[in-house]
């Protein structure tokens, strides 16, 4: 499926490349460029051992793919997967090779140590206090006044996060965010929860080039948030000329959180909430931007986030040519209520000339469980479309889930 290439061309580590489904369409753009040896826990088929090359090795361990590296002639490490970013950056350093400091990314993965940086350079702040104690949580919200947000300190894709609007709510969800556990997130902390101020107004995403200090915004995402008081993203929108590409007050936090973390050089995915007070960070990740938004950002200016990324781990600037072209926009589909999926029918002959990529998620006789039992995985399909305007693209998504319909395995509640 994927060639080598051509012997010449730069060699690139890559480590977790992530599923087919996901990242796949980034691992197609590096690979036709660039000779990729993949960095990834299991083996993989013999059809893709086309690429330059292939070890099993487990990426959360730094050390592991330091020692697995030996020999290996590689001109630069790559990685887009947020629960690896960090060993991969410690590969990196360990071999010479160019990369976002490690310091730096261990300063975004952890969401208190990054709200500390912005207090000390004066960015645009968001109260917050890390504990493991629930009475130390109720003071704390206390202080900082309800509704507040309670936040797994080291997870990732908004798992587990919670809003508390009273001491009884926060007292019932307090050690179900605290006991949240991913299987790919070894980072542990004593005080393992955030408690922040509750941000209100619209939340968005940016992904951001950041060269020497100078951060320019991509693309947009505006995100559609459902299941409170959880914030489940269940859908993503981007446009080619939105205005907050331009909007002096992002621009200005924009700089102001990359400087307070300092990011000199990077690819960046930030998220927003767009408060009374101005745009406030709800985090910074070191890395594009999850659920296909790049390919959403691609289909609407033409930028690869894939090839920015090789373009920043051999250490080179990247060619920003943006050619904006209208808007982009996915939807995931999410059962009524728990079930066990007997089919997933879609009417194809119904669904719109606009619908760009549409994928069924889910297997017969697979579970689903809602939020907050699961996080992300009960989502049954995922349609993405394309339209001269966010409006037309929301149309259009209406119209194709209009199409499918979810059928309940025989039995099932």
């Amino acid at each position: 499926m994927f060639p080598s290439g051509s012997p010449t061309r730069p060699l690139l580590i890559l480590v977790s490349p992530m599923s087919e489904l996901t990242r796949g369409y980034m691992l197609e753009s590096v690979v036709k460029e660039y000779r990729i040896w993949i960095f990834q826990d299991e083996d993989i088929s013999q059809a893709e051992r086309r690429l330059a090359g292939h070890t099993a090795v487990d990426t959360l361990n730094a050390d592991a793919m330091i020692e697995a590296a030996r020999g290996i002639p590689a001109d630069g490490v790559l990685c887009w997967d947020e629960t690896r970013i960090l060993s991969s950056a410690r590969l990196a350093e360990a071999l010479g090779l160019s990369t976002v400091p490690s310091g730096v990314i261990a300063t975004c993965r952890d969401k208190l140590a990054t709200r500390q940086a912005l207090e000390l350079c004066g960015g645009p702040t968001v109260a917050a206090v890390a504990t493991g104690d629930v009475r130390d949580a109720l003071a704390a919200a206390d202080r900082i006044g309800y509704p507040v947000v309670l936040k797994p300190r080291a997870l990732v894709g908004s798992n587990g996060t919670t809003l508390a609007t009273d001491p009884g709510r926060l007292a019932a969800a307090f050690d179900a965010v605290a006991t949240r556990t991913m299987r790919e997130v070894r980072e542990r902390f004593a005080e393992s929860v955030v408690v922040e101020e509750y941000l209100d107004g619209p939340e968005i995403s940016v992904d951001s080039l950041c060269w020497d200090g100078d951060v320019t915004p991509v693309f947009i995402a505006r995100k559609h948030l459902a299941y409170p008081p959880h914030f489940e993203e269940v859908g993503h929108t981007v446009a080619a000329t939105d205005s907050l590409l331009r909007d002096p007050g992002l621009l200005q936090a924009l700089s102001e959180v990359h400087a307070a973390v300092r990011m000199r050089r990077g690819w960046t995915h930030t998220e927003w909430r767009l408060t009374a007070r101005g745009p406030r960070l709800v985090e910074i990740n070191a890395r594009s931007g999850g659920d296909l938004i790049p390919y959403l950002g691609r289909l609407v200016t033409g930028v690869d986030a894939a090839l920015v990324a090789a373009s920043l781990a051999l250490g080179e600037r990247p060619d920003l040519r943006i050619r904006p072209d209208g808007a982009a926009a996915i939807r995931f589909l999410y059962p009524e209520r728990d079930t066990i999926v007997g089919s997933v029918q879609i009417n194809r002959s119904r669904l719109p000339a606009a619908v760009e990529r549409l994928e069924i998620l889910a297997s017969p006789g697979q579970r689903l469980l809602l939020p907050p039992s699961t996080h992300v995985t009960c989502r049954y399909l995922m349609v993405i479309v394309t339209g001269r305007s966010p409006a037309e693209c929301a149309n259009v998504l209406d119209a194709a889930e209009d199409a499918v319909t979810l059928i309940p395995a025989e039995g099932a509640a």
